[in-house]
């Protein structure tokens, strides 16, 4: 008997990075670069989001889509920041958001009215790394009250992001975190990685992450193609 094995997970995988090429796409033709947001539960991710809308709302068109497992909870938070439509994407337990959902949430924001767009995934360091939503960069979070080998427990997120943000650093005095063998881990798995170590409760370090953003909205619009 001849047992044929059908891999469906590689056909799932490339049948999502096949949208995700049509969203990034869109969001290049529109010229509003996307981050997706990828982070352990409690990271500190929509109070990152919180801060960043506050503080830039008045200068960027700034979209929102943010995905969680079975609440709109965060969603709810973030559209107090914004009178822009905030996309929640609920997944009914499903550890992940996928390109099609990001793909469907962009037929509700008006693209040529947008400068950026800030997805927060799903609280959950492991799935999100494998998943290309059509974004320009991952960013992955870390906070001070977890433990400095986070990234070496968790390599995929790190190889796969760009940016990482070390958050809840006011916290940092109260703890026996030892910040430098936390950024060289993460070094190790990612050495393109570039840091920014911040306190979205106290504003320490925002100034720098804003600059950032400016300047990734600044560069996709003078981008010709």
């Amino acid at each position: 008997m001849t047992v044929t094995v059908i891999d469906v997970r590689e056909r799932v995988m490339a049948r999502n990075d096949e949208i995700a090429r049509g969203v990034r796409e869109r969001l290049e033709r529109a010229r509003a670069p996307a981050f997706n947001f990828i982070s352990s539960p409690g990271a500190g991710k929509t109070l990152l989001l919180e801060r960043t809308l506050d503080a830039l709302n008045a200068q960027l068109r700034i979209a929102v889509v943010t995905g969680d497992c079975q609440t709109q909870n965060d969603a709810d938070r973030l559209a107090r920041h914004t009178d822009r439509l905030v996309q929640a994407v609920v997944t009914n337990g499903g550890c992940h958001l996928d390109a099609r959902q990001i793909y469907t949430a962009l037929g509700s924001i008006a693209l040529d009215a947008t400068d950026l767009l800030l997805i927060e995934n799903v609280g959950n360091l492991v799935c999100p790394a494998s998943w290309d939503l059509g974004e320009r960069s991952k960013v992955v979070l870390f906070s001070v009250t977890e433990g400095e080998d986070k990234p070496l427990k968790y390599p995929n997120a790190f190889r796969a992001a760009r940016i990482a943000i070390v958050t809840k650093l006011d916290l940092l005095p109260h703890l026996e975190f030892d910040l430098a063998s936390a950024l060289g881990h993460a070094r190790a798995v990612n050495p393109a990685l570039r840091f920014f170590l911040v306190s979205a409760r106290t504003g320490e370090g925002m100034p720098a992450w804003l600059d950032f953003l400016r300047g990734e909205v600044a560069a996709a619009r003078d981008d010709p193609t």
